[in-house]
């Protein structure tokens, strides 16, 4: 039965059609074009209007049109963060960033016990079925607990330590396939196997947390370890052993082409001169944008805690941004997707076109998942944004269904 104009936004609908909007494809705009969608699959693009039957026409009225954004590192939002460990909160986090323009999503672990983690990914199967009004969830993304201890962050150091192949061998196994990604210090012993192991079962390493230095970086990359995760942020510069400088994290990234970056830009974790200088080195290609995002995004919330309600760290809420109460570390963003467009466009100075694929095609890619998502292009999922010229969020399209 086809779903006529005005039906229940749960029903797929067979045809949609897309008018006036702007298109922002992976490298260009179009003015004044139209997008067809069959099945939850962009069937056409072009310039100018559709003619073909549709169930439902969306006038775009001159917004912005563009490929739903993909975040790779989330913990939280709406209250909630997905170590809280209930189907509830993991639904939450989902629908609260929906609504700024975020399709697709990788639940973020924190460091923790093997138990904790365990649980997590238990709750994430549940979830994943479950979820059928916020971003979809791609793959669990588990940050730490093999960190460097110089390098903490707002990670909880008791749980921090080296990789142990014992417990992420059964981790793996109890997981299957659900798992995406799994961050690490690549300086730590049995760093290099844990990347070997990770690419073996399609996992991506990740270089996190980390007091490495060139060397380090080096072996790291020829071990899968090519993505720096929230790049600054808990990582080493250039440094001074025994009266000899080395060169950190942030300067072997910068020389490396070939690893790809975080950035979390809320504009506070990374000001303009390094949003900038991030861009013009490693380019636009290379840069995918993460909301980083705490429980504490998309509320009005001072006072909050970064991790489970159980046993996560208090942390507190101002300049836009988490910090500990102490304020000698930022413990995550409190920002949505939206946000970091903007910030990219206003502060960063980098293009629209640019701006959207850091938040979409860039994170697609990354996660081998571009095939499906990440543009706008003929037999790609309908992840569709409609925003205008400030980046606010005005309609939200997930497999060609009106979510917003």
């Amino acid at each position: 039965m086809l779903c006529q104009e005005g039906c229940q936004k749960s029903k797929i609908l067979m045809k949609v059609k897309i008018q006036h909007g702007n298109i922002i494809t992976s490298h260009r705009l179009i003015k004044e074009g139209s997008l067809l969608v069959e099945g939850g699959v962009i069937t056409q693009i072009k310039e100018g209007p559709i003619s073909d039957y549709a169930d439902l026409t969306l006038d775009a009225g001159g917004l912005f049109i563009a490929p739903g954004f993909i975040d790779l590192h989330i913990h939280g939002g709406g209250g909630s963060d997905f170590m809280d460990g209930t189907l509830d909160d993991f639904l939450r986090v989902a629908e609260t960033h929906m609504r700024f323009g975020t399709t697709a999503m990788f639940p973020t672990t924190l460091t923790a016990e093997k138990e904790d983690l365990l649980h997590t990914l238990d709750i994430y199967r549940a979830a994943v079925k479950r979820n059928i009004h916020g971003a979809r969830f791609m793959g669990m993304h588990i940050e730490g607990p093999y960190f460097s201890k110089n390098q903490p962050g707002a990670q909880d150091p008791r749980y921090i330590r080296d990789p142990d192949p014992k417990e992420y061998r059964e981790i793996i196994e109890k997981a299957g396939d659900i798992i995406a990604r799994w961050d690490a210090a690549p300086e730590l012993p049995g760093a290099m196997a844990f990347g070997r192991y990770l690419s073996e079962h399609q996992i991506l390493p990740a270089m996190a947390h980390t007091d490495a230095v060139y060397a380090d970086v080096l072996k790291a990359v020829e071990n899968g370890y090519l993505l720096a995760t929230h790049f600054y942020s808990s990582m080493s510069g250039v440094t001074r052993r025994n009266a000899f400088r080395y060169a950190g994290v942030v300067e072997s990234v910068y020389l490396l082409d070939e690893i790809n970056v975080e950035v979390i830009a809320d504009g506070v974790h990374l000001p303009e001169p390094f949003l900038k200088l991030i861009y013009k080195i490693k380019g636009s290609d290379r840069i995918a944008l993460i909301t980083d995002a705490m429980r504490a995004a998309g509320t009005d919330q001072r006072e909050s805690i970064l991790g489970s309600k159980k046993d996560g760290l208090p942390v507190i809420i101002e300049d836009g941004v988490a910090k500990l109460p102490d304020k000698t570390s930022f413990a995550g963003s409190v920002a949505t997707t939206d946000r970091l467009v903007r910030t990219m466009i206003n502060t960063g100075g980098v293009s629209l076109v640019e701006a959207v694929r850091m938040m979409s095609l860039n994170p697609a890619r990354i996660m081998g998942i571009e095939h499906r998502k990440g543009s706008l292009a003929v037999g790609k999922d309908a992840d569709i944004v409609f925003f205008d010229e400030q980046i606010v969020i005005k309609k939200v399209l997930i497999g060609g269904e009106v979510m917003v």
